[in-house]
């Protein structure tokens, strides 16, 4: 009688895992940003659908002020089957986590999804005068969707091609961009949207979490082994459903066999036919990114839910002042670590 397989119910080994990706450009757009608040009308600050409540950088909270926003949760295609009922439940979870904020949902590629967006900001959304226009900032951590955001506006907003560079790794953006039109009123401004550069923050508390973000994108491949995050990543999928990479390995907990037949079975292989193990690990990893290994969160929607009813706070706070003396700690300490 075959042994029934059992997944992973927790993933070891946080030790190595760096703490943060808090970069110059990063720390120079938040300031920028701060600088030009007087002359911004709105914030939409997006966050991504697969780590709903890791994505929100508190930064924001402080270096934005009272500024008026909204919040866009990108990827909406990628964090579960679209229309499904699981998909349903967390969206109506998040939403009551935010309930001081109006809340949007968008797809990766989908245009019409930003149709409620571009109506609220039509109605909501005010300038000082018709010359001026209304200046609406866009920001988030890097590579949360904010560009694609960006072209999917313009092009259903004013029929026009992408103004911004869009990319599957962070740091496309760099500095803040030129205004880009969104909205034509007639009676009104025209409403203009800039477009920052993703800020991550200074220091990750949670190991966990920097495990989430840099899976979903939000730091560069390099800056966590693939083979551990690959490794992070098959922990999610038995938890969901190991069927959907059966076709390379039967249900397993270990990594190494599972990347080894990977890469042999797609060819990723280095001189004398060697499986690139490495290699195989960013491929397993894309593949989810892409949403062929399965469309479901990281964050436990269900114990933030348990947490805020006992009122246990789950959210780190940290001042800019407190980011900028954390960040410059670290750079102290990296030559004695090397």
């Amino acid at each position: 009688m075959a042994t029934k397989f059992v997944p992973r119910q927790v993933f070891p080994n946080y030790a190595s895992i760096p703490r943060s990706y808090f970069l110059g450009h990063h720390r120079a757009g938040l300031r920028k940003m701060q600088n030009m608040l007087s002359s911004i009308d709105y914030v939409v600050e997006c966050r991504d659908s697969r780590v709903p409540l890791t994505s929100i950088n508190p930064m924001f909270e402080e270096a934005l002020g009272k500024t008026r926003r909204l919040i866009v949760y990108t990827k909406r295609d990628l964090g579960a089957e679209a229309g499904s009922p699981i998909q349903k439940l967390a969206e109506q979870k998040v939403r009551n986590f935010d309930r001081n904020s109006t809340v949007f949902f968008v797809s990766s590629s989908s245009r019409p999804d930003v149709s409620s967006i571009l109506r609220h900001l039509r109605n909501d959304a005010e300038g000082p005068d018709r010359l001026i226009g209304c200046r609406v900032m866009i920001v988030g951590m890097p590579n949360v969707g904010k560009s694609t955001l960006i072209n999917n506006l313009r092009n259903h907003g004013v029929g026009k091609a992408k103004a911004v560079r869009t990319g599957g790794q962070p740091g496309i953006t760099r500095k803040i961009a030129t205004p880009v039109k969104i909205i034509e009123r007639e009676n009104g401004p025209h409403v203009y949207v800039l477009d920052t550069p993703g800020v991550f923050m200074p220091y990750v508390p949670d190991a966990e979490n920097m495990l989430k973000l840099a899976l979903c994108g939000c730091v560069k491949d390099s800056v966590i082994s693939p083979v551990t995050l690959a490794d992070y990543l098959l922990y999610h999928i038995n938890l969901h459903d190991n069927d959907v990479y059966q076709r390379w390995s039967p249900a397993t907990n270990e990594i190494s066999p599972l990347l080894d037949s990977f890469a042999r079975r797609t060819g990723l292989l280095a001189k004398g036919g060697i499986p690139n193990i490495d290699l195989a690990a960013l491929h397993f990893i894309q593949k989810w990114r892409s949403g062929e290994l399965g469309r479901f969160p990281l964050d436990d929607l269900q114990a933030e839910e348990r947490r805020r009813e006992l009122g246990i706070e789950n959210k780190v706070n940290i001042s800019l002042t407190q980011a900028l003396k954390a960040e410059k700690l670290s750079r102290r300490q990296q030559p004695l670590q090397k």
